[in-house]
């Protein structure tokens, strides 16, 4: 509905209480339904699956429209993403939020500081969804609150064409909810724990749900060693699972995010059932480091498989795991990825060791020979030296071409003596274009990067101290934060009117009319940055 239509509606309904409601402004209300457009999680959900449905589609036509997004620990972060976002470059097309198993982990658990592994309350996931989105709904309500303040502004100075270009931008404002592609590990158990989760995170709005093939209690970050994957039957029941909970709750276009550990896992839990040859079991199983024996061989407590006639035994450690062959890693990925594609996945995600473009189009080329359309959400990951692994790459190319590399020590590529060289240079190009590059050449449709905000929290919060309690003393707020915010234009360097308080003004007004007692008076000092 439109600015008006509201008010003629809200006209209406008051009219019709006989007197009873003249104390409530029907433009007060209309405005207040347009702070608040999302009543539910689940509308946001909806309203989000469709964003990132035409999204996938657009990329499907032009992989040069590929989309990004930054990990968010907190609400307040998040908020502050998109409203920069909107601030410089006027949409929020294309732009997400990803939610991080790895920071939910580190920074929300009640345990305190956590690795990743999975030992994290499940339920705090799909608080920081529901927390992230009641912020960015606060970022709507108060952007919205200046226009009407401008709307007021237009109205009494007589200016009917900026009124008139204002309730325009009223009834075609964009929000900040965007869609979330939110982690669930590998699901926090078996299926049904699997999906009693998925619905928590899509009643609190989650349009996107990302689940790795790890077992769930050996789960471990995706950067670190000791990783175990599933056979596939166990996985796409938790990929059903996801499935079942998002039609149950009547988000039918629901995004999953399958992601694949197999690269750098070497070991599984379990051999897969298998009932014929050439099954999705007996080429999971294919894959196990298996040594050739006799029914004379055979040891207390041995597993063994018959393959070709032939009788095998599995590699199996202490832990109770089995170990998979060396250098079957991508083409365990391929299988990986194109069964979970065929198995209602919409998206899959491929975690590798190093940002390589050829890397990941080598595999992504298999892929598409069986599923042209497959696309990648890639982890641009911290985990990731970008400076080093670059730096050595430019110089590896350049030593096999014959270029003269004499002016670089290749254990030093780090230093910053290297920046501003014409190896640094190249180096930093090349990262510059990976996410144009890897969208157009390896099917990668979401960019993401999952920690940045732990980092640049960590920076920022150093650089303050540092500053601070040294030598600058006020002046290392002032000069590093304040002055930037203020010429920067940064909104939060009002943060008063960031928290709601401006909102709340306006509420307290259109409640007790000129009996209000607003906080944003002549006193505010708030008011040293209009």
């Amino acid at each position: 509905m439109s600015y008006q239509d509201h008010i003629i509606e809200m006209s209406q309904l008051i009219k019709s209480k006989n007197g009873t409601w003249d104390g409530v402004t029907p433009e007060a209300v209309a405005r207040m339904r347009l702070q608040n457009r999302f009543k539910t999680g689940l509308e946001i959900a909806k309203f989000t699956a469709d964003i990132m449905r035409k999204d996938m589609a657009a990329y499907d036509a032009d992989p040069s429209d590929y989309t990004q997004s930054l990990g968010c620990w907190h609400g307040f972060i998040a908020q502050q993403q998109l409203i920069s976002i909107k601030n410089h470059f006027g949409s929020t097309r294309g732009r997400y939020i990803y939610l991080s198993g790895w920071m939910v982990a580190a920074l929300r658990s009640e345990f305190g500081p956590l690795p990743d592994q999975s030992m994290h309350e499940k339920t705090s996931v799909p608080a920081l969804i529901e927390e992230i989105y009641t912020f960015l709904k606060q970022a709507d309500a108060r952007e919205l609150g200046l226009l009407f303040r401008d709307l007021d502004a237009a109205r009494k100075a007589g200016d009917a064409a900026r009124e008139a270009e204002l309730v325009e931008t009223i009834d075609n404002y964009e929000t900040h909810v965007v869609p979330i592609i939110a982690d669930i590990d590998a699901g926090f158990g078996n299926a049904e724990a699997t999906y009693l989760l998925a619905k928590k995170m899509i009643e609190a709005g989650a349009c996107a749900i990302q689940i790795e093939n790890q077992v769930s209690d050996e789960k471990q970050c995706g950067h670190q060693d000791g990783k175990v994957t599933v056979p596939h039957e166990d996985f796409i029941q938790k990929l059903r699972a996801v499935r079942y909970a998002f039609l149950e709750l009547g988000v039918d276009n629901g995004i999953i995010v399958a992601r694949t550990d197999s690269l750098g896992a070497g070991l599984t839990k379990q051999i897969a059932y298998s009932q014929e040859p050439g099954d999705l079991g007996d080429q999971y199983n294919a894959f196990l480091d298996c040594e050739e024996v006799s029914p004379g061989q055979l040891r207390a407590g041995d597993v063994v498989i018959g393959r070709g006639g032939k009788l095998l035994r599995p590699k199996r450690l202490p832990s109770n795991l089995f170990q998979f062959k060396p250098g079957s890693g991508e083409d365990r990925v391929v299988l990986d990825c194109i069964t979970s594609l065929q198995n209602g996945a919409d998206i899959l995600w491929i975690e590798t060791e190093r940002p390589d473009v050829e890397q990941i189009a080598g595999m992504v080329d298999r892929i598409r020979a069986v599923i042209p359309n497959a696309k990648l959400a890639y982890n641009n990951s911290p985990s990731f030296n970008w400076t080093l692994k670059f730096r050595e790459k430019v110089y590896d190319l350049w030593a096999k071409e014959g270029k003269d590399v004499s002016a670089y020590q290749r254990d030093r590529l780090m230093s910053v003596d290297y920046d501003a060289t014409p190896l640094g240079i190249e180096a930093d190009n090349r990262i510059r274009s990976f996410q144009a590059d890897a969208a157009k050449r390896a099917g990668i449709f979401h960019h993401l990067i999952t920690l940045p905000t732990y980092h640049t929290a960590a920076l920022s919060t150093d650089n303050l101290s540092k500053e601070y309690f040294g030598e600058q003393g006020m002046l290392g707020y002032v000069l590093k934060v304040q002055r930037e915010e203020v010429r920067q234009g940064i909104a939060c360097v009002k943060h008063q009117n960031m928290s709601g308080s401006d909102i709340g003004d306006d509420h307290k007004e259109y409640f007790a009319g000129e009996a209000a007692l607003k906080a944003s008076g002549a006193q505010n000092t708030m008011n040293q940055f209009a």
